[in-house]
């Protein structure tokens, strides 16, 4: 089955999750004005599919049921559809200028497909045909997902058995005839209010002692015990107050989602005390996220690149040298994204199980490299853009019968250009370079960047490499 925005629209709101915001527990987070950009956001991976030039690109069949799908409940079989899911990020970034929160979901099923094979092969173990009847259900109907990855982790210099609380880490904490109990918290949830499902993973290597905590299931999103506490952004004031916003349609919001002894049935149970796989679970979870990540900011970045031409030529200085420079590096940034995600998709190997993985090694210096360059578009832009993006009146100043016409008057930029649209232009510089959570979840989204270069340092042949150059010197 593949959704249409209407319908995706009308499953979200038959859902009754239990969701705090600014201290108020609220009964309908769809239509909440601080929730519903990133709802919309969501929502343009469905409207995707019912453009006729875009068709091709988002559905797709699926190896499990052969049926119609969208991609984004997809499990990548081959290089040609890891390459196809950075097109289509590239694009929704385009589209709405931010996160588009449905890829972690579908990271989350690729790398539990793969990871559930090779626990079953080694341990005789059923989860397998449990992720793949989890899969088909999800395919079927269409769903988005949220991965529950990043515990909250308490004291970081601990091992999860020795926190002081333990429930620092989510854990079993009993076991059923029904189904296991979980409890702990899952922080920076992006989009859990977008998402029907919500899929856990360890967010670490376990070891040997730490059973209870390498544990993977899915359940959906208002599943009793399950708490959505919103986590504030810079702008959220704006989203109530309806204006003086850069981009009123889409956004992006995280939670923290906490589970309050929640009960998950054994067919949602993916991995319950196989510490020696949760390291290869969160591994390949990672490589997935870090791909994804490249797609959809070098559409991002596109935006950013467009904000910059565009303010200059409202400011009237489009042709000065430095500023075309500083346009050109950015473009150059934003295209060097784009090229490190597509190298980690064609580089990409067959697993066990079928399914593709991306190159683990490109992935996370893809993510790297996103990371330190997406800050330097963010500050080019502002310094072409000028002091405005920081001190612009607000949009009921302008309404203002006496100094609105002031404002209008002394805030004109170019003649040609309706103060209007240099206002707008302003609020959407604004909104792309200084809010928090886009700027944080280019550092940190998919991982810190220390775990980036632990894993680059991990999968590069330094020895090989000497000997390359030893070899080149005449060194023996």
């Amino acid at each position: 089955m593949v959704k249409t925005v209407a319908e995706y629209l009308e499953s979200l709101q038959k859902m009754k999750p239990r969701v705090f915001v600014l201290g108020e527990q609220i009964d309908h987070p769809v239509d909440h004005p601080m929730i519903r950009p990133s709802i919309n956001a969501v929502a343009e991976t469905y409207r995707l599919a019912e453009e006729p030039a875009y068709r091709d690109l988002i559905v797709t069949t699926s190896p499990i049921t052969g049926k119609e799908i969208n991609r984004f409940t997809h499990i990548s079989i081959s290089t040609d559809d890891l390459v196809k899911r950075v097109k289509i990020n590239r694009l929704l970034g385009q589209r709405t200028g931010t996160c588009l929160m449905r890829c972690t979901g579908m990271d989350g099923f690729n790398a539990l497909y793969s990871t559930s094979y090779d626990i079953d092969q080694k341990l005789g173990t059923h989860y397998h045909d449990r992720v793949k009847k989890y899969i088909a259900y999800v395919q079927d109907n269409d769903l988005t997902a949220n991965i529950g990855m990043t515990d909250v982790k308490g004291d970081r210099s601990l091992r999860p058995v020795e926190q002081a609380d333990p429930d620092l880490y989510l854990h079993v904490v009993e076991e059923r005839k029904e189904g296991i109990v979980v409890r702990g918290a899952k922080a920076h949830q992006t989009g859990s209010l977008n998402a029907h499902e919500i899929v856990v993973a360890p967010s670490t290597t376990m070891r040997k002692g730490e059973e209870k905590y390498a544990v993977a299931f899915a359940l959906p999103s208002d599943t009793p015990g399950i708490i959505h506490v919103y986590g504030r952004g810079t702008f959220d004031t704006r989203d109530l107050e309806g204006m003086d916003m850069g981009n009123v349609r889409c956004g992006k919001y995280a939670t923290l989602v906490i589970f309050d002894d929640v009960l998950v049935p054994w067919d949602r149970v993916f991995m319950n005390g196989e510490t020696d796989f949760s390291g290869t679970l969160v591994s390949r979870f990672a490589a997935y996220h870090r791909q994804s990540h490249g797609g959809c900011k070098s559409g991002v970045g596109d935006v950013l690149v467009g904000a910059a031409q565009t303010i200059a030529e409202f400011n009237g200085v489009s042709t000065v040298s430095h500023v075309r420079e500083k346009i050109t590096d950015m473009v150059h940034m934003a295209e060097t994204m784009y090229a490190c995600c597509l190298a980690a998709s064609y580089e990409g190997l067959k697993t066990a199980s079928g399914a593709y993985a991306v190159n683990n090694l490109l992935a996370n210096t893809s993510k790297l490299h996103e990371g330190r360059v997406l800050h330097e578009m963010c500050r080019l832009l502002q310094d072409i853009a000028g002091g405005l993006v920081a001190t612009m009146p607000s949009e009921k100043d302008f309404q203002h019968p006496e100094i609105g016409e002031y404002l209008k008057k002394y805030l004109k930029g170019v003649a040609s250009v309706p103060v209007e649209y240099r206002r707008r232009m302003f609020r959407l510089i604004e909104k792309l370079t200084l809010e928090s959570r886009d700027l944080i979840s280019d550092v940190h989204g998919g991982g810190p960047p220390a775990a980036h270069r632990l894993v680059i340092l991990r999968e590069t042949d330094l020895k090989g490499k000497s000997a390359m150059a030893r070899r080149l010197a005449g060194i023996e």
